[in-house]
């Protein structure tokens, strides 16, 4: 299981809702941590981008950001950011995003599938430059259904859906078999900041 989709995973536990500026790769920094042991891995990725505010609905709270490859989305601000009425169209958004994922081989599992979800959220003093934060946490125990050896693939029965994860390292995919458990869990965070517009260059 050494360094696993955190797509394909984030499918299977039903978490996936990174946001259009977290895809971005370019003009992105970003930063990938993957630790790897017999039967257990994990995976941390990293990324801060900056966006800019294209438009502003005070009464909808709807925020609309334009990303560093020119991808626009809009966003619904949600209470937990405060101070809204200070965003101006302009402004430089700092959108941090921390996902990180572990993946844990239980041989011949006994435990039920199962998915438990933990959420918070924090947001910005009053008076405070407008911001906030949330975190989510998924925890899944998944069936090990089908093991390829062809294509090195294992195929996972979650609570709610089925996927395939391929195994890129030969010792960690020799010791997985049809009955064994995966016990996953997923955290993903994203901070939403607000820095002044910079100036432009003359």
């Amino acid at each position: 299981m050494k360094q696993p989709s955190l797509l394909v995973v984030a499918a299977l536990l039903g978490a996936l809702s990174m946001s259009t500026f977290a895809q971005q790769k370019a003009d992105a920094n970003t930063a990938t941590v993957t630790e790897s042991s017999p039967g257990k891995v994990a995976i941390a990725k990293a990324t801060k981008i900056t966006a800019t505010v294209e438009a502003i609905d005070q009464q909808t709270r709807e925020v609309t950001l334009k990303g560093p490859k020119g991808n626009v989305a809009t966003m619904t601000a949600g209470p937990d950011v405060r101070n809204l009425d200070k965003i101006k169209v302009g402004d430089k958004v700092v959108v941090r995003y921390v996902e990180a994922l572990s993946l844990t081989l239980k041989k011949d599992g006994k435990e039920l599938r199962s998915r438990k979800d933990t959420e918070g959220a924090k947001r910005a003093a009053a008076g405070e430059q407008p911001g906030g934060a949330a975190a989510k946490v998924v925890e899944v125990t998944a069936d090990v259904v089908a093991v390829n050896a062809k294509t090195q693939t294992v195929t996972l029965k979650g609570p709610n859906q089925t996927v395939d994860l391929k195994v890129r390292d030969p010792a960690q995919f020799k010791l997985i078999k049809v009955g064994d458990q995966v016990e996953a869990v997923y955290q993903q965070a994203v901070a939403v900041g607000v820095e002044p517009a910079t100036p432009a260059k003359k």
